[in-house]
């Protein structure tokens, strides 16, 4: 049996944080660092293992394992500690470093500090916004990793008045619902018990192949 992979996530605004529980609804286990200890704490019953220093601090990050984890993610606002971070974990061989680019300039000194992947999530998000516009399905997927998504879409007929424990996203697709969008209110890790309404916004996890069967059946409807 391969072993999982271990995910480090150094910054938990918002992109972080959401990434983080994703990961974690996922049956991963990942490490989130923030300098912040109210968002440390916040995060605290979520996640499974949370600390605060700053990601600039190369004993910190030393103590921490950071050389362990086969992927880290960069989301850090300020511009000065994404490229420190970015160079320390460089430094430390680690395979795949993740950084959300502030801009171009930002995605370009990183990548020249050993950054492998780039995320622009306002852009990124802009782009999907316009593809969400003149489809007809009204689906959105993030790629996390080269075999992690997230989706989310909209309840269709067939779901509305189901219960999440009837609706067999998991047992038929493999996708496990993480989050549920209901009258601008966010409902994380809903209950199997919750029942599906129109409008509500489904945010899903899984494979790519998952996700395909699922999108065919979609279409279908």
């Amino acid at each position: 049996m391969s072993r999982k992979k271990q995910f480090a996530i150094l910054g938990m605004g918002r992109f972080g944080s959401s990434l983080a529980i994703a990961l974690e609804n996922m049956g991963y286990e990942v490490l989130c660092v923030d300098i912040d200890e109210s968002k440390v704490t916040r995060l605290a019953e979520t996640v499974s293992r949370v600390v605060s220093f700053d990601i600039r601090d190369a004993k910190a990050l030393d103590q921490v394992g950071i050389e362990s984890f086969d992927t880290v993610v960069i989301s850090a606002k300020n511009l000065e500690s994404s490229l420190m971070a970015t160079m320390l974990c460089k430094e430390r061989n680690v395979p795949e470093i993740i950084v959300k680019a502030i801009d171009e300039r930002h995605a370009e000194m990183a990548k020249r500090l050993g950054a492998t992947q780039m995320v622009f999530s306002e852009r990124d998000m802009a782009r999907r916004v316009a593809l969400n516009l003149v489809s007809t399905n009204m689906m959105d997927c993030i790629e996390i990793d080269a075999d992690i998504n997230i989706i989310n879409f909209y309840v269709n007929a067939a779901l509305q008045g189901k219960k999440l424990q009837e609706s067999n996203l998991r047992s038929k697709y493999g996708l496990n619902v993480i989050a549920i969008v209901h009258d601008n209110e966010t409902v994380i890790t809903p209950p199997p018990t919750y029942a599906f309404s129109e409008g509500d916004k489904i945010f899903a996890v899984g494979s790519r192949t998952a996700l395909a069967r699922f999108e065919a059946d979609m279409l279908e409807e």
